[in-house]
């Protein structure tokens, strides 16, 4: 595998993150909470796997410029402007969110978890179409 390879990787690995999320709230809204907590540490596997490979291709990299001079570009970036922004904010987020389940404090994990689940599944879906954006349009 090569650097060129990881964007595509990075995209896949978003994508495997949306589906646990998905799974993990179905599974939670249906009461089966072990499954919950096996989706929801898939997602968060999955994550990591994710942010690993796409650090490693951005320190190789550098940035990458949106190529396109179009209509698409304010509709890129205000895409990418959430997108960055909430996946930053959301690591501490997640991680008390996963804490508090871990410690059994699960009123506190679902009061916070209702606004972390949103915005970690817009972080993974808008990871794939900014990807898409940038490297098929």
């Amino acid at each position: 595998m090569s650097l060129t390879d990881l964007p595509a990787l990075n995209a896949t690995l978003n994508g495997i993150s949306a589906i646990f999320l998905g799974l993990g709230y179905y599974y939670i809204r249906s009461g089966n909470r072990e499954t919950h907590r096996t989706m929801m540490v898939s997602a968060l596997v999955t994550s990591i796997l994710f942010l690993t490979s796409y650090l490693i291709y951005h320190v190789n990299v550098g940035s990458v410029p949106y190529p396109h001079h179009d209509w698409t570009r304010p509709l890129y970036f205000t895409i990418l402007i959430p997108h960055v922004i909430l996946a930053a904010v959301n690591v501490p987020f997640i991680i008390t969110t996963v804490l508090r389940a871990h410690r059994g404090q699960f009123d506190r994990h679902r009061r916070l978890a209702r606004w972390v689940w949103p915005s970690w599944m817009f972080v993974c879906v808008s990871g794939i179409v900014i990807y898409g954006m940038l490297y098929h349009l």
